[in-house]
């Protein structure tokens, strides 16, 4: 039998297809986490625009009042709706987010560094000083494309997310500045935000701290919500998952949209080429390595009470594949036979094939 090289312990995902505002608390509820007296920050992205696709106030209410939580955000690091405080408190009162709940800007007052086990590009987590406010983080991620990473999910909204506007440079500077824009090491860059990511998840694991991570994977832009005018969805909603584990929780999703089967307006190929073209799942596969998560797991559907485990190598069942020359050789292929032994990028990561 065809082999594919690594993969971790196998993590519990939870899915259910409803997306509404009584199945985000009922997916929360299913991670067993208890909120009682606890500080909560609930981390989402207040988005860049009202025509942006971020998680609507009327949305995530229900769960953020059921915790007692604050919405946490950070400023932006580029020009726009959300760059300085006072901006982002008029972008955040615009958009309703004031209505319910307190919004927590947690770099209003300065910032704090987090130690990252990783150090090869970052030496340190430049985050919110706001941070060290709360004992129980919900990571609440639109999952979605970006124009940068390829896609946005827990990961990225746990590392730029949680950054301060200098921390956010320092990330996609791959460590070289704390003050300008730095685009050009994209594996730096997305190995950057894996190390960012571990960094807040290991401070919140410890001290009788704790997290957890939703992704909602609804209005599937190629476009992140910090783009004030993003293209129009081409794939339809898909539902809200969640995990203890972020790379897991991730993978799962990404699972979902290179396991897609395309149809006249259902369509996953925009955003698989935009993940594919940036290497966005190198940052999962890098989050693996460092031992923030494990890319095989179990999905558990809330809905029909039943669960499906990912395949031994933690991919999908479909499989788009190149050579390492760019060459396409696979597109929603459903086995791998037929590729000889070699190195390939096998749905944006390369792998072995023995």
């Amino acid at each position: 039998m065809m082999a594919i090289q690594g993969f971790g312990q196998s993590s519990v995902v939870y899915f259910t297809k409803d997306i509404t505002p009584e199945s985000l608390v009922s997916i929360y509820e299913a991670l067993g986490v208890n909120s009682e007296g606890k500080r909560v920050a609930v981390k989402i992205s207040t988005g860049e625009s009202s025509r942006t696709n971020y998680l609507r106030p009327a949305f995530i209410k229900g769960l953020v009042q059921k915790v007692n939580g604050n919405i946490v955000e950070c400023n932006t690091a580029y020009g726009g709706s959300r760059s300085t405080t006072a901006a982002h408190r008029r972008s955040i009162a615009e958009r309703g987010f004031n209505d319910i709940a307190t919004v927590d800007i947690m770099d209003e007052e300065g910032e704090m560094q987090l130690p990252v086990t990783d150090t090869r590009h970052i030496k340190h987590d430049i985050v919110g000083s706001h941070l060290q406010n709360y004992d129980l983080m919900i990571n609440l991620a639109h999952f979605k494309g970006h124009a940068m990473g390829g896609f946005g999910g827990v990961l990225k909204n746990q590392s730029i997310g949680v950054a301060s506007s200098s921390g956010k440079l320092y990330i996609h500077s791959a460590g070289r500045s704390t003050t300008r824009w730095m685009s050009d090491d994209q594996d730096g860059f997305l190995e950057s935000m894996a190390a960012a990511a571990q960094a807040v998840h290991n401070y919140f694991k410890q001290d009788g701290r704790d997290i957890v991570y939703i992704n909602v994977m609804n209005n599937l832009s190629v476009d992140c919500d910090c783009d004030g005018n993003p293209a129009s969805p081409k794939m339809k909603d898909v539902g809200i998952l969640a995990s203890l584990d972020p790379v897991a929780l991730d993978k799962a999703c990404l699972d979902l949209v290179f396991n897609h089967q395309s149809v006249a307006g259902d369509d996953a190929s925009p955003l698989i080429r935009r993940i594919e073209n940036l290497h966005g799942t190198h940052t999962v596969a890098y989050a693996e390595q460092l031992g923030l998560g494990s890319q095989h797991y179990t999905l558990i559907n809330l809905d029909e009470q039943s669960s499906v485990e990912s395949t031994e190598s933690g991919f999908p069942h479909l499989y788009n594949v190149y050579s390492l020359d760019g060459k396409k050789l696979f597109t929603n292929a459903r086995s791998l036979d037929g590729l000889e032994k070699g190195a390939y990028i096998i749905n944006g990561e390369k792998r072995i094939i023995e």
